[in-house]
């Protein structure tokens, strides 16, 4: 096997090093891979690259970032051992996108706002799909993002279509209304129109969600945060008062995570 080894490595070496990996004489895991058998990993990838944003640790996201560009890699070579495409193929691609998406910059169409830009890049890129209404934009959506994040984008384009909640105050009621209608299928036992109007009250949580100019997911993942640190507190609370947490009733804990939330 013939390899140059250096003292720096550009992203064509790291293709090379893929297809050396991949060939018969490299590793015995990696030469099995299939897109589907990585796929999972990509996913764990990703995640793990916006914790280091997240951390706002730059050493961190530089080492994430490229475990994420090795899967890119991976997967243009899994394509060009089928002589269907290659790294540059999808770079090209991406550059064109990326060309014809910002006419702002690169054409004759002004947009001084990042407002403005958006509008411009949802109607650019309805074009480019074929899309001629606001529900073709909708399932375009992908469907394996998560639900939260799915929501989210499904609500703007709703918005943008003509369809919408105008203010809180109009979301709020919104939110109350699948809230009702939850409670009444929980009072009628039906369980397959409590899991409907349960994921309808999510949904509307959502749309009302999106008016504190905070992107969803980032609420609930302060939200997951914050829960965790009060129910740190709790047990702490509970194990210095002897309080025996399984043997109090519902209404009890939830009277005593009251007064322990309050102490913060």
């Amino acid at each position: 096997m013939e390899f140059e080894f250096k003292d720096h490595y550009d992203v064509d070496d790291l293709v090379r090093i893929v297809k050396i990996l991949r060939s018969p004489e490299g590793c015995p895991w990696d030469k099995i891979q299939t897109h589907q058998s990585i796929r999972s990993e990509f996913i764990e990838e990703v995640y793990e690259a916006i914790e280091a944003i997240d951390e706002k640790d730059t050493e961190h996201l530089r080492e994430e970032l490229g475990d994420v560009l090795l899967q890119v890699v991976f997967h243009c070579v899994l394509e060009t051992e089928q002589n269907s495409f290659t790294l540059n193929d999808v770079a090209d691609d991406v550059c064109k996108k990326m060309i014809f998406r910002h006419p702002h910059v690169f054409g004759n169409v002004t947009a001084e706002t990042p407002e403005e830009v958006l509008k411009n890049w949802d109607a650019i890129k309805m074009q480019s799909k074929s899309q001629t209404n606001a529900s073709e934009a909708m399932e375009s959506v992908s469907k394996t993002l998560p639900s939260l994040m799915r929501s989210e984008k499904l609500w703007k384009k709703a918005e943008r279509g003509g369809f919408g909640l105008k203010d809180r105050e109009e979301a709020y009621l919104y939110t109350e209304q699948k809230l009702a209608e939850l409670r009444n299928a929980m009072q009628d036992g039906d369980e397959e129109e409590y899991g409907k109007k349960a994921g309808e009250l999510l949904f509307a949580a959502v749309g009302l969600s999106r008016f504190f100019h905070t992107d969803c997911e980032r609420m609930l993942y302060n939200a997951c945060d914050d829960f965790i640190l009060r129910y740190r507190a709790f047990e702490t609370y509970a194990a210095e008062n002897g309080i025996e947490i399984q043997k109090y009733s519902s209404r009890e804990l939830t009277d005593l995570w009251a007064v322990v939330s309050n102490q913060k």
